[in-house]
């Protein structure tokens, strides 16, 4: 005749078994003890595949790493920050714990967002015996919620990212670069009415500046960089890890991909188009209002520049300044 105990284990496994929330449990060794039902119908793995062996991060990822469970048994709760999009802090005062995560799941051949919750088992003198992980689908729930937030960030007369999204985009660059020690160049593009010195906040046309914002962003390449609308009439392009030679060929690039060419190809720059740069190593002296300051006063000297619509500023310890030697620069 059966224990007790092991009567309730086996019921125990068939509860789980049975249950309609998708949950797998690892002993002490991370080895999968329990793969339910549920949780074959969501990650496409049958339970013969991964019970008894430690394979069942290939139900959620295409490379070897941890699962949720496995930061629980092996006490690796530090490491929740680098891998989970979204997370509860490790000190918290719970017996369990939660996490987000976008996961590839390489059975299904689509990306499902899953939250997770970890809770170890122990047993009377207090060793840990196994951890069950619970999962559930929030991927329409996800998407929804970054299509919201997307919609919140956009300008809708540029269709580019708005003056709030730019600001963090811009802090967040700031802080980064300041961590690694790189530099960090910001461009302003503004098209007035020519013969004026450029004022961020004039007003200007917004069909003329939502077709100079699809021919901006056509123009920047790479994933990192953002452009944005910065003010009434004018445009920024926010350029991280990028020294003040590189935020000129983009702006030139930006220049000569504006200008509009006759019959025989021949461009025409547009008198009305000025631009600033500006480049800082961000420091603690300093904050990211003082780069946007000097790209403003490289937008301003942009104006009285003969033959150059560009102007550029350099961002030290003493305050910005004008970028010595180089063309346009004060």
């Amino acid at each position: 005749m059966k224990s007790v105990p092991e009567e309730a284990r086996n019921f125990a496994i068939h509860l789980m078994q049975h249950l309609v929330v998708p949950t797998f449990v690892l002993d002490a060794e991370c080895r999968v003890v329990v793969w339910n039902r549920a949780c074959e119908r969501l990650t496409g793995v049958p339970a013969p595949e991964v019970l008894g062996t430690g394979e069942h991060w290939r139900a959620f990822y295409d490379e070897p790493r941890p699962c949720l469970a496995d930061l629980v048994v092996q006490k690796r709760m530090e490491e929740l920050e680098s891998l989970y999009v979204c997370h509860q802090e490790p000190g918290s005062p719970v017996r369990g714990y939660r996490a987000e995560n976008w996961c590839v799941m390489p059975r299904l051949g689509s990306e499902l967002y899953l939250a997770i919750d970890a809770g170890p088992i122990y047993d009377p003198h207090g060793r840990l015996v196994a951890v069950v992980e619970t999962l559930r689908d929030m991927t329409e729930h996800q998407r929804a919620r970054e299509a919201l937030d997307r919609s919140a960030s956009v300008d809708g007369t540029t269709g580019v990212a708005n003056r709030r999204a730019f600001d963090a985009k811009l802090g967040n660059e700031w802080r980064r670069e300041r961590r690694d020690s790189l530099p960090l160049s910001l461009l302003l593009l503004h098209r007035g009415n020519g013969g004026e010195a450029p004022e961020p906040q004039a007003g200007g046309d917004e069909e003329s500046l939502r077709r100079l914002a699809e021919a901006a962003t056509c123009l920047v390449y790479r994933p990192g960089d953002l452009v944005a609308r910065y003010a009434e009439a004018t445009l920024a392009v926010v350029l991280p890890e990028t020294d003040l030679e590189g935020a000129e060929t983009v702006a030139q690039r930006i220049l000569d991909g504006l200008e509009p060419t006759d019959g025989n190809g021949v461009g025409k720059r547009d008198p009305a188009i000025r631009m600033g740069v500006a480049t800082a190593l961000p420091s603690i002296r300093h904050q990211p209002d003082t780069l946007a300051h000097a790209a403003e006063m490289a937008l301003s000297k942009a104006a009285t520049a003969r033959g150059r619509p560009l102007a550029t500023m350099l961002v030290s310890d003493a305050g910005p300044r004008g970028a010595a030697g180089k063309p346009g620069g004060a």
